[in-house]
């Protein structure tokens, strides 16, 4: 199935900055896939397959943790269901999670997870608690007192989002720990024209790297110039003429600079629609995440997407890839139990479908998807939702994940309790965002002495590996 989607010269150009191919790679690389079909054909089987896809899904605005795992035990629940008011949900509407019977904490999911319910109770999700940037280790008498450094701009959406993705609060940084990734691990794609970095939902911090660009794709596919075909006979002479602008010399570097970039993305968009046309379409794969009105949920239009790529990695040559995909509207100040409700229910169909269409493809235990979010929410009310926080708790699904099982140490749900930075119910983090970040990496394939590439201050915490990835 052919995809394409119309785009302005300027946004073009913009997109084509983050590509990587030339027409001469193209054909060389037409050349090395037709090659390497051959040899398949001749061997009598696919290669072997040791690809690894992490799936970053950023959830905008700041998620409501609290509410998304919530204690089940009477007195417990009782003491959540008061300091929360009107944001506390029934008791009877939380889904039970089977937790191992030596972990002494019963806890429920939102009743909009339902799907996502059943995949952790098949111990292939885990939940890591109370997550958040830190700089360094630290207790609530330190933050009281300025003892210790803490993120700076630490409620701030814009801040904590860059810190969540570069996962480097105390100093400038240019680069994403996903991008850093990628550096790091560049040389797994030798002979890959694609990125390794793949964003389904535009520009981010995560995939910026010092040598790696992330590559921007639609849900409907890569980013090409509208009508820029040979065969269609109505433009054949503009084509022609643009062709050899393309291919001309040019003295002036930013000349030849802007000729480069448009070529290299003329031949990422043939490349990626060649790619994509040789697997699934997999909308039925999202059956559960089709809207009332048709189409697809925001998040699942993504993930389905990034499922289609990833089907491509072999014929794309990438042992690794990388996405970035997102879902906004978490900043929930008014209206929260509506509206958290509505995300959480797109959020839960879409990761699911996505983790069955993995498993429907022989390859969850190669593919792992993880939350981010800028922080939590407060865990007493504003009067009709809540206001900014800091830690929260995230998701990891895959086959390979050591799940049904939470992972970290929960706060004590308490307002002005020793969790509580204040009054509000704002968590302090138990796990940084270095922590959670490095137990992918290690799974991803970074060895424990190049771990500090990655994330440079991971030395200052004491779990580099929180356990809920296989090894």
């Amino acid at each position: 199935m052919k995809e394409s989607t119309p785009i302005t010269r300027r946004a073009f150009i913009g997109q084509a900055a983050c590509s990587g191919l030339s027409f001469a790679g193209l054909l060389s690389t037409i050349g090395t896939l037709r090659l390497f079909n051959a040899t398949v054909s001749a061997q009598g089987g696919p290669p072997l397959d040791d690809s690894k896809i992490l799936v970053c899904l950023f959830l905008y605005g700041g998620n409501d943790a609290n509410n998304m795992l919530v204690p089940r035990e009477q007195s417990a629940y009782d003491e959540y269901a008061r300091d929360r008011g009107i944001l506390a949900l029934p008791r009877n509407t939380l889904l039970p999670l089977n937790l191992p019977g030596d972990d002494g904490r019963d806890f429920g999911l939102h009743p909009a997870m339902a799907p996502l319910q059943s995949i952790f109770n098949q111990q292939k999700m885990a939940i890591v608690c109370n997550v958040g940037t830190l700089v360094a280790p630290i207790t609530k008498a330190e933050y009281l007192s300025g003892a210790a450094a803490v993120p700076p701009y630490l409620f701030s959406h814009n801040d904590q989002q860059v810190q969540w993705q570069t996962s480097v609060p105390d100093s400038p940084r240019k680069t994403g720990w996903g991008g850093r990734l990628a550096d790091l691990l560049q040389s797994l794609n030798a002979g890959s024209q694609v990125s390794m970095n793949i964003s389904i939902a535009g520009s981010n911090f995560f995939q910026v790297g010092e040598e790696v660009v992330q590559y921007h794709v639609t849900p409907q596919g890569s980013i090409g110039l509208s009508q820029y075909d040979a065969n269609w006979t109505p433009i054949q002479q503009q084509y022609h003429a643009m062709d050899q602008m393309l291919g001309r010399s040019y003295g002036h570097l930013f000349e030849q600079e802007y000729a480069n970039i448009i070529n290299r993305a003329v031949a990422n968009d043939t490349l990626l629609k060649t790619a994509l046309a040789s697997v699934q379409d997999h909308t039925a794969t999202f059956a559960n995440s089709t809207l009332p009105t048709g189409g697809l949920n925001p998040v699942a239009s993504q993930l389905r997407m990034i499922l289609r790529l990833i089907e491509a990695r072999q014929t794309l040559g990438m042992r690794r890839q990388i996405f970035f995909a997102a879902l906004g509207g978490f900043d929930t100040h008014d209206a929260q139990l509506e509206d958290h409700h509505a995300l959480l229910e797109q959020l839960s169909n879409a990761v699911a479908d996505f983790h069955h269409g993995t498993e429907a493809l022989g390859i969850s235990d190669r593919v792992t998807l993880f939350t981010a979010s800028d922080f939590n929410r407060t865990y007493n009310s504003n009067g009709k939702g809540s206001d900014h926080a800091w830690g929260g708790h995230h998701i990891v699904v895959g086959g390979a994940v050591n799940g049904g099982r939470l992972y970290g140490d929960m706060p004590i749900l308490q307002i002005q309790g020793p969790s509580d930075t204040g009054t509000r119910g704002s968590w302090i983090p138990t796990v940084s965002t270095d922590e959670m970040a490095a137990t992918l990496a290690r799974w991803f394939g970074v060895s424990p002495t190049d771990l500090p590439l990655v994330l440079p201050n991971i030395g200052r915490f004491a779990q580099p590996d929180l356990g809920f990835m296989a090894t």
